[in-house]
């Protein structure tokens, strides 16, 4: 079912992908982020901290949905058990496990994408601790993260959040398991009658009917094969119950990772490995000292957190969400970010420009 309903999505992008184009077509990439917010601004948020100053502080409270930015908190913990001793992050990992985790067509070709890049790490049938923890980061593998969850555990993940002093932030679950709530759930309704049944579905029941999944996705591997229907309906009613928390609470998180100060400098150093690919391109070392981001999406939701300090010790932190946004608008927003990212970085009037352009609203 995933499959027809993926492939219908396509064909009517494909008849307002011309005119949606057309009208952003005169705009400035970093415009079109800044004119979305301001168009949606119940559906937005955004913080920016530039050199220790709180300069953007919009819907900044706002719960949200995190996608795979939520990836962060995880990256930590793997970081902190790592510096205790807790784990070794050259330990090989069978490929075996993390394929029990990955279901194919449900994240955009993220862990193959990750496969293919580690080819020349592969140990026996398996790869290093660390470099499952950086697949999770570089490319978005849920699979991995849905292992890293069980091998950390994912009470250590969620303890982690009080640690980092983040008040604002919902419990973190095994997300790939959620995708087959509705089979286990409701195996036999269909359409709207699904997605209704699933949208009542206590929040706790569903955490823990998720790790039941978990449970039973580790112990046979055939499971994994058959999920229910992902129609839009139950795919927005994941992506609305996925972890959350807000601009404010990651903006600030990203402080405290760019300051160097925070964390023990083993735990610094471990996080780096993982969450600073950005700084394997030779152009952006020519301008800066550090940095390092996650992203995250689902058909509905878009989000982002930043950190850099440039050569000049100017410092940025930066985080921005949406939610409820369209397929053709998603896709829009995503090709401009890094050009939104970088103009906030590196044009001080454009900041200006932000900063009275959210003024405005109302």
């Amino acid at each position: 079912m995933k499959y027809t309903i993926i492939t219908i999505i396509i064909a009517v992008s494909l008849v307002f992908l011309l005119s949606f184009t057309n009208k952003f077509r005169s705009k400035k990439k970093e415009h079109l982020v800044l004119n979305y917010i301001k168009e949606n601004p119940e559906k937005s948020a955004i913080t920016i901290i530039k050199n220790g100053e709180k300069k953007v502080d919009f819907n900044s409270d706002k719960l949200m949905p995190l996608a795979s930015t939520v990836k962060i908190i995880i990256a930590i913990e793997y970081a902190e058990q790592a510096a205790a001793g807790l784990i070794d992050p050259q330990e090989v990992i069978s490929f075996d496990l993390l394929d029990q985790y990955y279901i194919p067509g449900t994240d955009g070709g993220a862990h193959m994408a990750w496969f293919k890049s580690i080819k020349n790490d592969i140990i026996g049938d398996g790869i290093t601790l660390k470099e499952i923890a950086k697949g999770m980061i570089d490319y978005s593998s849920n699979a991995n993260t849905e292992f890293l969850c069980d091998k950390l555990g994912l009470e250590n993940v969620n303890d982690r959040i009080g640690k980092l002093g983040i008040d604002r932030h919902s419990e973190i679950y095994y997300i790939v398991s959620a995708l087959f709530v509705d089979r286990e759930m409701f195996p036999d309704l269909t359409g709207q009658e699904l997605t209704n049944a699933l949208e009542e579905v206590p929040m706790e029941d569903y955490i823990s009917i998720s790790h039941s999944i978990h449970d039973q996705l580790s112990r046979d591997f055939g499971y994994k094969d058959t999920l229910g229907e992902l129609n839009l309906g139950v795919q927005k009613v994941w992506s609305d119950r996925l972890p959350a928390s807000t601009t404010g609470e990651y903006a600030e998180l990203m402080r405290k990772i760019n300051g160097r100060t925070f964390f023990d400098s083993k735990v610094q150093q471990h996080l780096n490995n993982v969450l600073e690919g950005i700084m394997d391109s030779p152009a952006n070392k020519t301008w800066l000292r550090h940095a390092g981001a996650k992203g995250g999406s689902t058909a509905f939701v878009l989000t982002k957190a930043f950190y850099s300090t440039d050569k000049e010790g100017n410092t940025t932190e930066l985080a921005y969400f949406f939610n409820d946004v369209g397929f053709l608008e998603n896709s829009q927003l995503q090709r401009a970010m890094n050009q939104f990212e970088l103009k906030i970085l590196r044009d001080p009037s454009f900041l200006e420009l932000l900063i009275e352009g959210l003024a405005e609203i109302d």
